[in-house]
This record gives structure tokens, C-alpha cells and sequence, in this order.
């Protein structure tokens, strides 16, 4: 079968590609721009996406149009497929009856920690021996892929990252609903993607939706410190309930944060044991109770889980060292929400990574529908003070514009500065920075390739240095 994948280079509608690629399809996609990772993955995988949506790529035919929820109407391309009564669907719902179908699908949901927890699933499996099949959106270090097919066949499992975003423009449920999973995790619930939702009771609605899909021989691993969470299952539940961050279920104890990350592991009062996890933060912590009690419910033994996740390597762009110059560390880091950003600042300032007194400077794009519409200016603010310096980029105009003031929003911030290009920020950032500076540059989208650009900046200085310290040591 030929599919034309639009919006391809999303995550999802990426991952899906790439699958439908490795089940034996033929596979072309069109986007408007493809940044990394998604650029890398698709050409690793073979496909070459076209840019735009110009209206004569009906002329291909494909025996199916697969629609992201990218696209709205007033599209070129989808205009034609409509006016020409071409064969279309969801990208959710060809997952769901084309990859999905037989298999046992574990799914990860939540505000926060989608992708990393999916990671530590799918390499708790992947260790215990099954050869999961994933789509995360993220590109998880230990497999170097968004999406594989894994082991085929009835029963095998499936690990995949579920978004609470619209489905479609045809269809505005949940992407989640469609993946009818035997176990869900539920991180969390907070507020967000305010262009679709009004408010959190609309997106508490979305997750019992989910909660109905489940069946009742499966399990949900729920967040138990989580208002929002308890809420939702209290609108009806048919499905045995184990809840996580709580005493009474999966909580860590004996926490160690001033060195290395370890804690014990207990599930209840019984201790399956003490975990060194690479990463830092309590939410990592969360994440990896998760995926350690979703694993059990898979049939995965708690101490092997322990195992798997003392090697877990970590995902791409989530607090992902990209290099270091000039005696700094520069960051790339997916958080874009004012309750991830906290998490990684506070996770980061309280690592063995920082020594006392070195600084911590934020760099950060408000680019998710939610942060440019400005709904949570307030609370970014708030979130981005545990950072000495605040670097943002916000252009005025243009496909990523900021519809509110970030200048005025950040003034309470001392120091803070808001730049409108690239690389005049990447300059300030370079300019403003000190040896022994850790820099986190923040977004969900490729910011310009920001973290490179600072680095760049930095060399030059890195160079210099190394330059005086030859001719100091000549002269004496």
C-alpha cells in the first residue's frame, strides 16, 4: 500500500512512518519544515519528504492520504484531497487498525514525563527479553529510533507514547483514544495546550476517555499524588487501579540527591530494592516508578526492572549534554511548560553536575500554542527564577510569533533578556556567560539549533584562551 503522509515531520506522524515504512509500505510524506530529530530518522529510514503542501501532490496517488493534526482546512493539499474524494484518515487511526491490532499495547500518558517514561518501559522490556515495539516522541538513547515495529505478532508488546492533542481536523478526540491499551500509565494532569482546551475539567474529560477504553483484565499505574488524576477515575473506572508516588503503592525512600541519584524502590512496605539513576529530579524519580510498576504489570520482575534502569542512557533533548566550551556546559532540553521547566532547573541545581556557586543560566522559546498564546505567562515567570540569567527568544511576527510582551512579562527577572533573532541571543547568551556556567537551552520545538549556536560562539573564546595560556607559558 502507498501512503502520503501529511505533517511527517511530526513525531507521531513521523514514527508512523517509519513504521509503516518497516511493515512494507510504500511511504512519502509532505511537511512545511522537518527539523532534527525527525529530519535524521526519516532519512535513516529512507523516506524524503517533501516540503509544503502544494495541491498537485494528489497527482501521487497514494492508496491513502494519512492526515496529522497539523493540517486545517483551508490547506492546499487537503482541499484537493476533499474536492477529489481521495481515500484519507488519521494518523491515530491507521496506528490503531494497521500496527496496533493484536498487539499488547502499553501506554504512557500524562502532562509531563510522556517520553521519558515510554523510554524506561520500552528498555525495561527490551532487556527483560521481549523486543518491544515503540513510538515515542523522542528519540530514546538506548535504541537511537523514534519508532520500531519490535517483535510481530499477537500478544507482543507495544510501548507508545500517548498525547492527550487532537486527533484531526475530522476528529477532535484525544490522539489516546484511539490506542485502546491493556496497561496506562497516567503521570499527571495539568493545564495546558490552551488552543484546544478551555480549560483542565475539558482535558480531565479526554483522559476518562481513555480511562474507558481500557479493559477491565488490564491495569492503570496512576499517579496517586495527582488531584487532577484522582478526579478522573472518580467519573468511573472498570479497570484494577495501582497507584504510584504514594505510600501505599510504588514510592521511592531513602533519597539521595547530594551525590548520585539513588533510591530504594518499594511497593508498599515490600523493597524490591535501590536504584542509581542517571537522571536527576523528583519527576525522573516518578517516571521511573512508573515504568517499573507498568513493567511488573507486563510480567516483568521489579528487581529486573531495577537492572534495566541502571543502564537506561536517557532521551535525546531531555536535559541531553550537547558539549561544553569556554569551561561552560550547554544543554538541550525539551521542557516547555512552566511546571517542566521548574522541573528541570530545581532537578539540575540539585545534581552532582553543579558545584556550589556555579550558575545556572535559562534559555528559553516560548514556542507551544499554550506558551504563545501567553495563558501561562505568569507561572513561566515564576518557574524560570531558579535560573541566575534568563535568556528568551520571542519574535513578534512570523509563523512563531509571541502574541504577549515577554519583555514586560520578564521584568521582574533581573537581568533577563528578550531577543527577537536568534543570533543576537545566542550572542547575549555567549557574552553573559562565566567558566563554570551551566546553560539549558528550553523548547519543544529546534530553536534555531540554539545549543550548537552557543557553542560556536564559545569556541572562538575557548581558542583565545588556549592561545594565551601557549604564549604565557613561551614567555616564561
Amino acid at each position: 500500500m502507498h501512503l502520503h503522509i501529511l505533517g511527517i515531520g511530526g513525531t507521531f506522524m513521523g514514527g508512523l512512518a517509519q513504521l509503516a515504512k518497516a511493515s512494507g509500505h510504500r511511504v512519502t510524506g509532505c511537511d512545511t519544515a522537518v527539523y532534527p530529530p525527525m529530519s535524521e530518522q526519516l532519512r535513516l529510514a529512507g523516506i524524503d519528504p517533501i516540503e509544503g503542501y502544494a495541491a498537485d501532490q494528489i497527482a501521487l496517488r497514494p492508496d491513502c492520504f494519512v492526515v496529522g493534526n497539523v493540517v486545517k482546512r483551508g490547506n492546499p493539499l487537503m482541499e484537493a484531497i476533499l474536492d477529489s474524494g481521495a481515500e484519507f484518515t488519521s494518523g491515530p487511526g491507521w496506528l490503531r487498525h494497521n500496527i496496533l491490532a493484536g498487539r499488547d499495547v502499553l501506554a504512557v500518558a500524562g502532562t509531563h514525563g510522556k517520553t521519558t517514561t515510554a523510554s524506561m518501559l520500552a528498555w525495561i522490556l527490551e532487556c527483560a527479553g521481549a523486543a518491544p515495539g515503540f513510538l515515542i516522541g523522542g528519540v530514546p538513547l538506548d535504541f537511537g529510533c523514534t519508532a520500531r515495529m519490535g517483535s510481530v505478532g499477537t500478544g507482543t508488546a507495544f510501548v507508545i507514547e500517548a498525547d492527550e492533542y487532537d486527533t484531526a481536523f475530522f476528529d477532535k478526540r484525544s490522539k489516546f483514544v484511539h490506542f485502546f491499551p491493556r496497561i496506562a500509565v497516567l503521570n499527571n494532569l495539568e493545564f495546558d495546550h490552551a488552543d484546544i482546551f478551555a480549560d483542565l475539567a475539558a482535558i480531565e474529560t479526554q483522559f476518562h476517555h481513555l480511562v474507558r477504553c481500557i479493559r477491565a483484565s488490564g491495569r492503570l499505574i496512576v499517579n496517586g499524588a495527582d488531584a487532577a488524576l484522582a478526579r478522573v477515575l472518580e467519573r468511573g473506572c472498570w479497570t484494577a487501579v495501582e497507584r504510584f508516588h504514594t505510600p501505599d503503592g510504588w514510592h521511592a525512600a531513602r533519597i539521595d540527591e547530594a551525590g548520585a541519584h539513588e533510591f530504594d524502590v518499594l511497593d508498599g512496605s515490600t523493597v524490591h530494592g535501590r536504584l542509581r539513576l542517571p537522571l536527576p529530579g523528583e519527576y525522573n524519580r516518578c517516571n521511573a516508578l512508573a515504568a517499573i510498576a507498568a513493567a511488573a504489570a507486563a510480567g516483568v520482575a521489579p528487581p529486573r526492572a531495577l537492572e534495566a534502569l541502571r543502564t537506561f542512557s536517557g532521551v535525546r533533548r531531555r536535559l541531553e549534554v550537547v558539549g561544553r566550551a569556554a569551561g561552560v556546559t550547554v544543554y538541550d532540553d525539551f521542557a516547555h511548560h512552566p511546571t517542566a521547566i521548574e522541573a528541570t532547573l530545581r532537578g539540575l541545581r540539585r545534581s552532582a553536575a553543579i558545584a556550589p556557586g556555579a550558575r545556572l543560566l535559562a534559555v528559553f522559546e516560548p514556542r507551544s500554542n499554550t506558551m504563545r498564546l501567553g495563558s501561562m505567562r505568569s507561572a513561566l515567570v515564576q518557574s524560570l527564577k531558579l535560573a541566575d540569567r534568563v535568556f528568551c527568544y520571542a519574535p513578534r511576527a512570523g509563523q512563531r510569533a509571541v502574541g504577549w510582551d515577554a519583555a514586560e512579562a520578564l521584568r521582574e527577572l533581573d537581568g533577563a533578556v528578550v531577543a527577537e533573532d536568534l543570533d543576537v541571543l545566542a550572542a547575549c547568551v555567549a557574552e553573559a556567560v562565566h567558566p563554570d556556567d551551566h546553560v539549558v537551552v528550553m523548547s519543544n520545538g529546534g530553536f534555531g539549533g540554539m545549543p550548537r549556536r552557543i557553542l560556536d560562539r564559545l569556541a572562538p573564546q575557548r581558542s583565545a584562551s588556549a592561545a594565551g595560556a601557549l604564549a604565557a607559558g613561551a614567555g616564561a
